[in-house]
């Protein structure tokens, strides 16, 4: 019953919402021009398919590759800093002082240094999805179980065995929550970076968002904000979905059905 409450909820809730933009449309308390139809808004997508197929292709692009270099680099850079604990005095400082910075004052920079278009695009999605997978990663690394670690120690294990072995596979379930954090953040940063940076030839949703504005074209606008959120579904969902079968057969978040 809990189960089919959670799924009941939402819908009833959503038949709710859409019920209330239709009423607030008949009754005349909204425009159609600032708030279109539901009907207008999906009937758009296909008017306009050749705009936002383009568009989808560039920010599909940008989150995938920024979030694969995030996700890697990420797990390289965290290994680093947990490789000894001096290397991580000296290093991490400076990793948060780039976190806190904020993006929109990287992003001037960017600009003028590799300009806009696609490459700057997904430089943005990178940096805005590394911290999280550094930070995440580097805490579960340097909090493996110390009678774990005097276990191996006392068998003699190598480093590389206790790396492998031990710290990696402990640290996992903390890679993947940076990896889910860096997931969710990766079809923002994408939209962002192309928000500001986006061209005419490789224009991803974006752009094209800034060229329905400058058109007042509401309903195309409401048509671009349900496919970023289709993209974003799509992309965290299947984030989570190598969450969960990284984890699901063995971790204590998946096992523990009281939880």
């Amino acid at each position: 019953m809990k189960k089919q409450l959670n799924w009941l909820i939402p819908v009833i809730l959503g038949v709710l919402f859409v019920g209330l933009w239709y009423l607030s449309l008949s009754a005349g308390w909204v425009s159609p021009y600032l708030l279109p139809k539901p009907e207008a808004v999906l009937q758009e997508i296909p008017n306009e398919w050749d705009r936002f197929s383009n568009a989808i292709q560039q920010t599909a692009y940008a989150s995938i590759v920024g979030f694969l270099a995030a996700t890697g680099g990420g797990f390289v850079i965290a290994l680093i800093l947990a490789s000894n604990r001096y290397v991580k005095s000296a290093l991490y400082p400076y990793v948060l002082i780039l976190q806190m910075t904020p993006i929109i004052v990287i992003i001037p920079l960017i600009s003028i240094w590799i300009g806009n278009g696609i490459g700057s695009i997904t430089l943005i999605t990178f940096l805005i999805g590394f911290f999280p997978v550094v930070a995440n990663t580097t805490a579960g690394l340097t909090s493996t179980d110390k009678n774990l670690l005097n276990l191996f120690k006392m068998g003699n294990a190598s480093k590389a065995q206790e790396l492998f072995a031990l710290r990696i596979p402990y640290a996992m379930p903390h890679f993947l929550t940076g990896m889910k954090i860096a997931g969710t953040l990766s079809p923002i940063g994408a939209l962002t970076g192309d928000f500001l940076l986006g061209d005419s030839v490789n224009g991803g949703l974006g752009y094209l968002l800034i060229v329905f504005r400058q058109a007042a074209d509401t309903t195309a606008v409401f048509s671009l904000g349900l496919i970023t959120c289709l993209l974003g579904f799509v992309f965290v969902a299947s984030v989570n979905l190598i969450h969960y079968f990284a984890l699901h057969q063995w971790h204590d978040s998946y096992n523990n059905k009281d939880a």
